[in-house]
């Protein structure tokens, strides 16, 4: 058992879009994100995400309908919801799902990470 210092662990990475491995617990994945810009339209079919805000903020897009989401607020994904995070200025998140999620769910392009980093 260790501790995890998040603002220590962000600092390890500037890159968008490609999340790392900070933490797992119950086949769950604790994950790091930054991103800004627009991310692909995308849905999981069997995993629920949770993004948690921890610096900035986002827009979360669905198809009829647009949530900010702010620092220290989250939103849940639930699994089949076609969704896209927006964000005009960087954002630092934390990520909660299941170790089996794809970052692109149905989708593969450039911007899928198949294999993530743990930090």
């Amino acid at each position: 058992m260790e501790k995890v210092n998040v603002r220590e662990k962000l600092a390890l990475f500037q890159d968008y879009w490609n999340p790392r491995i900070a933490g797992e617990l119950n086949r769950q994945h604790v994950k790091l994100v930054k991103f800004q810009g627009e991310f692909v339209w995308h849905k999981h079919d069997d995993e629920d995400e949770l993004f948690y805000v921890l610096d900035g903020s986002f827009e979360m897009e669905f198809r009829d309908r647009i949530i900010e989401i702010k620092e220290h607020e989250f939103i849940i994904v639930p699994k089949g919801v076609e969704h896209r995070p927006v964000a005009k200025n960087e954002v630092a998140i934390m990520l909660f799902e299941p170790a089996s999620t794809l970052n692109t769910g149905n989708v593969k392009n450039d911007l899928t990470r198949d294999k993530l980093e743990v930090i």
